[in-house]
């Protein structure tokens, strides 16, 4: 299994923007659609963005028209840039890869809770006046 590791998190006043990154730790992630969940305190990772390999993004309800996913093949890095934070948004994010494009990031988009054994450390973001 390739690993993926988040970065980028921080605390950031309502309105504010952020950038998370998710980086593949060798292997090339230029076949696979990577996936942004995020995890609330006493909550199960819920989906928030999907990028495929060829590039069609997908995003859950609540964040579409302030997040943006994108992918640098180059860097082996796909971006989550969330613009307009809003309280709701504080969550811990974490991505994952998935070979299988389409379902993958249709069960993203949806929001609902995703289980995984591949899980990483996750990136916390804290949004407060």
């Amino acid at each position: 299994q390739v690993q993926v590791a988040e970065s980028g998190g921080g605390s950031v006043q309502p309105g504010g923007s952020l950038r998370l990154s998710c980086a593949s730790s060798g292997a090339t992630l230029d076949y696979s659609a990577i996936g942004w969940f995020r995890q609330a305190p006493g909550t199960e990772p819920k989906g928030v963005s999907c990028i495929t390999s060829n590039g069609n993004t997908f995003y859950e309800a609540s964040v579409k028209g302030r997040f943006a996913i994108s992918r640098d093949n180059a860097k082996n890095t796909v971006y989550l840039q969330m613009n307009n934070l809003k309280h709701e948004d504080a969550c811990v994010y974490y991505c994952l890869r998935n070979q299988d494009d389409r379902l993958f990031c249709g069960e993203v988009a949806a929001g609902v809770n995703y289980e995984s054994d591949y899980w990483g450390q996750g990136s916390q973001v804290a949004v407060s006046a």
